[in-house]
């Protein structure tokens, strides 16, 4: 039997907003954005993964200031999402267990020790907050794809570089080719654009950072996409560090990407975007 494969790639913000209050943005923008989920769900279901490789951040929900690792690979065999009742209500997303893909996950984790990578080992009880919530309620509402969640550090520095993340992204791919218990894996990046969490900046947007990153999306050019320096990221709030986990699942597909909305909603304090990869 012939290795596994990324069959497709997609990347999209989380903001508690999407799910958590979404009439606050206006009709248009609100429009736009669940067009673009159900048109990347539809992808997804097309492509008929055996196993979805979801990149995102940790808001704290199960790692702190005294234990936060640059990256971290979860293996366990089932995920709690929202954590709490109060969170499931807050995000508007009902509270269930998300399947997990627990072979591919230790696959992953073997895999990145070989390439030189050093990430944390989350054997079970991982918990999911928006992070996964918020856009798998669009793009896997019923919970049919097993998922092997990684945590990228996107919320307080030091950060991994971005060229670091690339590169981690292309080691997920490596990976994922070099195992056959998951024939075919989709790449899910969570979080961004820009946004600042708990400062005085909260409800900004920079729509010029935004649309630069989205670009060099676009073309999938790994030096363009890894030349930012963190006070360009900066620029665009505390938030917009979560970009990282865009550039990882930009390693893993190796292509460009197409942007199937860009919305920049101030009701979700968030420039929010949903893309997919053409592969």
């Amino acid at each position: 039997m012939s290795g596994g494969a990324v069959v497709g790639a997609f990347a999209a913000s989380h903001s508690p907003g999407i799910t958590g209050w979404p009439e606050r943005a206006a009709a248009e923008s609100r429009e736009a954005v669940e067009s673009a989920f159900a048109d990347a769900r539809g992808r997804i279901a097309d492509l008929r993964p055996d196993a979805v490789i979801a990149v995102s951040v940790e808001h704290f929900t199960n790692f702190s200031l005294g234990n936060l690792p640059a990256f971290a690979i979860a293996t366990g065999e089932r995920y709690l999402g929202p954590v709490t009742a109060e969170m499931a209500s807050f995000l508007g997303v009902p509270q269930r267990i998300y399947p997990g893909a627990a072979e591919l996950g230790r696959h992953l984790y073997s895999s990145a020790l070989e390439s030189e990578f050093d990430p944390a080992l989350v054997e079970g009880g991982l918990e999911f907050d928006e992070n996964f919530c918020v856009p798998l309620a669009h793009l896997d509402p019923d919970s049919r794809f097993p998922l092997v969640p990684v945590i990228v550090n996107g919320v307080n520095p030091p950060w991994p570089t971005p060229k670091r993340c690339y590169d981690f992204g292309r080691m997920i791919r490596r990976a994922v080719e070099s195992q056959t218990d998951a024939q075919r894996v989709v790449v899910l990046a969570t979080g961004g654009l820009s946004h600042w969490v708990g400062l005085p900046e909260s409800g900004d947007i920079n729509q010029e950072f935004d649309r630069d990153f989205l670009a060099r999306l676009v073309t999938g050019d790994p030096e363009r996409l890894t030349a930012y320096t963190a006070a360009e990221i900066d620029a665009a709030g505390n938030g917009a560090h979560e970009i990282r986990t865009w550039l990882v699942a930009a390693g893993a597909a190796g292509t460009g990407f197409d942007v199937l909305a860009y919305e920049p909603v101030q009701a979700w304090l968030t420039g929010t975007a949903v893309a997919a990869a053409r592969m």
